[in-house]
């Protein structure tokens, strides 16, 4: 497999810093602006909000802290304009002499972030209170975290694991939960492929695709599916224009890293009318096998490409767009398998389209979302062998899956008791056709309506309590193929909800809480598995007689902040009455050589928590640091600690901002991982070190450079949750990581 040199990655990415252009046509000099950017009143910190010299392309984001600085600003009357999600836009008017340099202070108002701009995970009315923990990550922050996967992406988060079989089809896991416990969306509907099924199963989205990506903890909301007791991971991007400037714009991006020889490269370009925009996006990722203290994983290259082309309008009441997208992937899979000249390789291929509609009326219900989401996935996974010189290739198993959701959500104005709220009905279907030489399951059809509501009362200015519910029609028809003749049906009522309360004693203290039930249908592989699964490095044994999953959760967190010190804790229990688990049998299939597992239903029970302190020791200099647990058994048949559960994790960063750039370090820690299932190994703890530092620039647009180094001391460990078979490989060693963005 070829691979691209790192030195010329850095070498073409630094020439082409060299090289950029400081478009002439926009005026700039060389004075200096400087500043914070808080909430009025509250006078509460604004990282990352967006400050332009109005009439150029001269500005810059606000850091961490809410401290910004602009370069090259021309002398005379100039104007700031300040641009963020969920605030009004501010313009700010000064004067500036030639090669001054002056200090500003910036209120902007916080407005709530409105059902037009964008789709708010945790609460469907965005009124900016929590009932359960949850994060955003955009902009800068986002850069900061690129990686091949997202599941890379977001591990070591508060909460957040990562589910692995070499880099590419990581996938996060949330307080012990994976799979469909975990819905991860696309602009809020299911995605279409079938990364929940298996570790060797890929997320069909880029990382440098997404803009912004929002993780919620613990019961989800009840919007996205009747499953998600473990959380939900919205991953967002701008390929449907909204909220545009006129003219182009756009943004480029590269990135390199040195440990895989990994090249990545992205662009996206908007051209915005007064009424109407288009944008076209496309990314391109390459990379060699990774290289641990221990030697080369093989089969962990990977290379990945993907575009799409949208369309957006806005008359006023009316908002939405349209867009089609395509990707490809190929990756290989890190087994070790009897003959070294055969290897495994999953090739994706995928086509997709989008769209969204919002409007609003002066009736009860004002205001109005309608998603679109339908898409065609392709998986093959295929094992290659070499012989007598000649390379032969067996479709192992096909996935050909076609996919359909749609979603309408209406918001009503406040009546009674009730603020506002919403209601819902979401349909999907979708048709899974298994074929090729080890197909293990029979095809499926399934079939969903979904009727949901949220709605809130405010009980006080500082009690609010939330309700939610939720009812599913489902039902799952297995259909013969060349592994079975088997034709099934299945249908289910299923219904969920939540209740939650928030609570602000004081400004600066806030306590949130909420029960939930959820209600999960077993997977196709749960119920009909019986074969090898090459991908996944198993043979997987499935039980139609598995029940449907019930379980039932309580969430609890508290946050306190006075502007300079910020903590907040939180906590969970989770109790299910029939836990699908995969279970490791010890045994060893003698045909494919691959271990044996079991899908098994049992009473189990989840329990741990997170804290995380923040402190801005000074102007730029910003400490953070976090720990998470959990502890999971079974508590029926079996009394045993559940399988793949993470250890107790500590980490602690250090940055300091300057402005026109940042430092940083971090430190990770995981205890050994001792809790283990029977026939599952234990694995030892470990120390991980880690350094960034960043860059940025003003003209001709923005730029940010980031470099960063991962296992600094090249440590040799052994993640718990890597499904490698019995982590016959560590995990990667010490990385450069070189990325740019230019913002134009």
């Amino acid at each position: 497999m070829r691979t691209i040199s790192i030195s010329a990655i850095l070498l073409f990415i630094f020439n082409v810093l060299l090289c950029f252009p400081h478009f002439d046509g926009f005026p700039s000099g060389d004075g200096v602006v400087r500043g914070k950017v808080t909430t009025k009143g509250e006078g509460d910190i604004v990282p990352f909000i967006n400050i332009v010299v109005e009439g150029t392309r001269i500005g810059a984001f606000s850091d961490a802290t809410g401290n910004f600085k602009i370069s090259n600003v021309p002398g005379g009357d100039n104007t700031l304009v300040v641009k963020g999600m969920g605030f009004e836009v501010a313009r700010i008017y000064f004067s500036l002499d030639e090669g001054e340099e002056i200090e500003l202070d910036i209120e902007v108002e916080y407005r709530g972030i409105d059902l037009e701009e964008i789709v708010v995970t945790s609460s469907p009315t965005a009124r900016g209170f929590r009932y359960q923990p949850d994060n955003v990550y955009l902009g800068e922050e986002l850069q900061k975290r690129a990686e091949t996967s997202f599941g890379e992406m977001l591990d070591g988060e508060p909460g957040i694991a990562m589910r692995s079989m070499g880099p590419t089809p990581s996938r996060p896991v949330i307080r012990g939960l994976d799979g469909d416990r975990i819905l991860i969306l696309q602009n809020g509907e299911r995605m279409g492929d079938v990364s929940e099924t298996s570790a060797g199963h890929a997320i069909s989205l880029d990382p440098l695709s997404a803009n912004r990506v929002e993780v919620v903890r613990g019961p989800a909301s009840l919007l996205y599916g009747s499953s998600a007791i473990g959380g939900v991971i919205n991953l967002m991007t701008a390929d449907i224009p909204d909220g545009w400037d006129q003219g182009g714009s756009g943004v480029v991006s590269a990135q390199g890293a040195s440990n895989n020889n990994m090249g990545a490269g992205f662009g996206r370009y908007t051209w915005g009318a007064e009424n109407w925009a288009a944008s076209g996006r496309f990314g391109y990722r390459k990379s060699g096998d990774v290289r641990s203290p221990e030697g080369v994983i093989p089969s962990t290259y990977m290379n990945n490409y993907d575009g799409s082309l949208g369309f957006g309008f806005n008359n006023g009441n009316t908002n939405g767009g349209v867009n089609f997208g395509m990707g490809r992937n190929t990756y290989g899979i890190p087994e070790e398998l009897d003959d070294p000249f055969e290897s495994v390789e999953v090739r994706i291929r995928q086509q997709l389209m989008q769209g969204r509609l919002h409007f609003r009326v002066s009736d009860f219900f004002d205001r109005a979302q309608l998603r679109i989401h339908g898409s065609r996935f392709v998986q093959q996974e295929i094992e290659i062998e070499i012989e007598d010189g000649y390379i032969e290739e067996d479709i192992e198993i096909e996935f050909d899956k076609l996919n359909v959701s749609s979603t309408l959500t209406l918001q009503h104005r406040p009546v009674g008791i009730f603020d506002r709220g919403a209601f819902g009905l979401s349909l999907s279907g979708r048709q899974m056709d298994v074929s090729g030489d080890d197909a293990f399951t029979p095809n499926e059809e399934r079939y969903n309506i979904g009727f949901f509501t949220f709605q809130e009362v405010p009980v006080t200015t500082r009690i609010r309590l939330q309700f939610g519910g939720r009812l599913d029609f489902l039902r799952a028809t297995a259909l013969p193929n060349d592994f079975s003749d088997m034709s099934e049906s299945r249908d289910a009522f299923v219904y969920s909800g939540s209740a939650g309360m928030n609570y602000r004693p004081a400004e600066t203290v806030e306590i949130g809480g909420q029960l939930a039930r959820s209600h999960r249908y077993p997977m196709l592989e749960e119920l009909f598995a019986h074969g090898p699964h090459l991908c996944a490095g198993l043979y997987e044994i499935g039980s139609i007689n598995l029940d449907d999953e019930i379980g039932y959760g309580t969430d609890l967190f508290a946050r306190w902040g006075n502007g300079v010190i910020s903590a907040e804790v939180a906590g969970f229990w989770n109790y299910f009455s029939n836990f699908i688990i995969m279970q490791p049998t010890g045994e060893t299939d003698e045909g494919s050589g691959l271990p044996v597992v079991e899908y098994q239903g049992d009473r189990a029970r989840l329990y741990g928590g997170e804290a995380s302190v923040s402190w801005n020791v000074t102007g730029g200099l910003r400490t953070v640091m976090s720990i998470d647990y959990v502890n999971g058994r079974r508590t029926g048949s079996e009394n045993h600690y559940l399988p793949f559960m993470p250890p107790f994790r500590f980490s602690g960063t250090a940055e300091y901002d300057f402005g026109s750039g940042w430092i940083g370090s971090r430190v990770r820690a995981v205890s050994a991982q001792n809790s283990v299932a029977p026939d599952e190994e234990a694995t030892e703890g470990y120390v991980l070190l880690g350094m960034n530092v960043g860059y940025r620039l003003n003209g001709g647009g923005q730029h940010v450079i980031i470099l960063r180094v991962e296992n600094l001391l090249n440590v040799s460990y052994r993640d718990h949750l890597t499904r490698i078979e019995e982590r016959n490989f560590p995990m990667p060693g010490r990385n450069f990581n070189l990325a740019y963005r230019w913002f134009f």
